[in-house]
């Protein structure tokens, strides 16, 4: 009994975060119904993860105590309510969604095509699978894991509140009112997932608390396969494209030894990116508000989420200036390398970070991680062959905004392992192929785009944008 409690825990912000998206009407009807309700998928999972820690959070403000009648009960409600107004707004019917989910599962396509399909389909499965066999045997493993996430989730999930994490120092000075641990100023979204599913399952336990990363990452594997159908990606190339970020050997360690935060900000950076690139193509204002409103959320994830946000700024400039957009945000570059160079002479501190002009680049460590190490496949000699091939279709529209956004990004990496105190930990391979776990998914999403341009043929389209600049 307490496994289907566990299941119904589980499955709540899946299905909040789903009513609240089509009871927005996102994304908008037309093209493919499967791909639709995939993105729909995807994006619901982590829109109402999110929405659910918000709530704790707010429960715990207002002292009232975790539990499934505080959190789950309201959230129960405000779905069905969504649900009530979607159907009553004709933005949702049976008939049409058995349609969707049997486009999804089966799209029309040449025989070959088929067997191909049904071959990733089961594979996918399969993976997920042993993935789910792994959360449920596996302990909790990882050490940052026990040492600076998990720490506060046993805590507050005893307290039934969020109590305040200090430092060390604090705590021995203190009158013993707040609690310490490796990283007491982390944020508290990673730990409040993992309550609601011990207050789901009605125990604490260790390994099922650690069920949200597989949804994760199944969220994930969705809004890629939505989002390449959305920007007319044919049925298999998108599936592939899904199957390659599914199929990370990185992606796929952090879903099973769960409990890191690296797993959870990848998938909402990379849908970050996702719904921005939405809003590039369409200037729809709800893609432009999901845009935001994940966002926003990334530093709620991890501290460098603040950072990861603001790698989107280049792309917008791009997308409302596609003329001169290019040349604007290179003078941007320009601009913030000079700035970086002066302010790495005076020892500030960023973030945590501390600049310094002991320039290092690390390029041993990049090499290594990338093309030498197992954890990313052939990701990033593919990542090569894409920036020489499709140099010239990634500077033009429809690209140039994800590519933008993609290469900011790239730079953000060798900005913190070249110019920062983060240098020395970027030299253990873990910590770069970490860091790098963020991006990862986007750059197989911006290699399938490209793909499909490349293989169209024809000349780059057009962004569909206001006026140019």
């Amino acid at each position: 009994m307490e496994y289907l409690a566990l299941t119904a825990g589980l499955m709540l912000p899946w299905l909040l975060g789903l009513a609240l998206l089509v009871a927005l009407g996102w994304p908008q009807a037309g093209g493919d119904s499967g791909g639709t309700v995939a993105l729909r998928a995807g994006f619901g999972y982590c829109f109402g993860a999110l929405l659910l820690t918000l709530w704790m959070r707010l429960l715990s403000a207002a002292g009232v105590a975790f539990g499934w009648l505080s959190i789950g009960m309201p959230l129960a409600i405000a779905t069905v309510a969504l649900l009530a107004f979607a159907l009553r707004a004709g933005r949702i019917a049976p008939v049409n969604l058995r349609t969707a989910i049997g486009s999804l599962l089966w799209p029309p396509m040449p025989r070959w095509q088929r067997l191909v399909w049904i071959g990733l389909i089961g594979w996918l499965a399969l993976r997920f699978l042993l993935l789910a066999v792994d959360i449920a045997w596996q302990p909790l493993y990882p050490w940052d894991a026990w040492v600076q996430w998990a720490t506060k989730a046993r805590v507050w999930y005893e307290l039934g509140r969020i109590a305040p994490f200090v430092r060390a120092e604090q705590w021995f000075a203190g009158p013993g009112a707040a609690y310490f641990d490796a990283a007491p100023n982390y944020p508290a979204t990673v730990p409040l997932l993992q309550v609601w599913s011990c207050i789901a399952l009605g125990r604490w336990d260790d390994s099922a608390m650690n069920w949200p990363w597989l949804m994760l990452l199944i969220a994930l594997t969705c809004a890629v396969y939505g989002a390449l159908r959305g920007e007319g990606v044919a049925p298999l190339a998108a599936l592939v494209g899904a199957y390659l970020v599914a199929s990370l050997p990185l992606l796929d360690t952090h879903a099973a030894l769960a409990g890191y935060a690296d797993l959870p900000m990848a998938t909402i950076y990379t849908l970050t990116a996702l719904a921005f690139y939405r809003w590039a193509m369409r200037r729809d204002r709800i893609d432009a508000a999901l845009a935001l409103g994940l966002a926003l959320c990334c530093p709620l994830i991890k501290i460098p989420g603040l950072v990861w946000a603001l790698t989107l700024l280049p792309g917008v400039v791009v997308a409302l200036m596609p003329r001169r957009g290019l040349q604007v945000v290179g003078i941007a570059y320009a601009v913030g390398l000079f700035a970086l160079l002066a302010l790495a002479r005076t020892n500030v501190v960023i973030l945590g970070y501390k600049l310094h002009a002991d320039f290092d680049p690390g390029w041993r460590a990049f090499w290594d991680a990338y093309l030498l190490s197992s954890s990313w496949n052939l990701l990033w000699y593919g990542a090569v062959v894409m920036a020489i091939v499709g140099a010239r279709r990634l500077g033009q529209p429809p690209l140039a905004p994800l590519a933008v956004v993609v290469g900011t990004g790239i730079a953000f990496l060798l900005f913190v392992t070249w110019f920062t105190n983060a240098s020395g930990w970027m030299q253990e391979l873990t910590t770069l192929n970490r860091a790098t776990l963020h991006l990862a998914p986007l750059v197989v999403v911006l290699g399938a785009l490209l793909w499909r341009e490349l293989a169209a043929g024809t000349q780059p389209a057009a962004a569909v944008a206001p006026a140019p600049a």
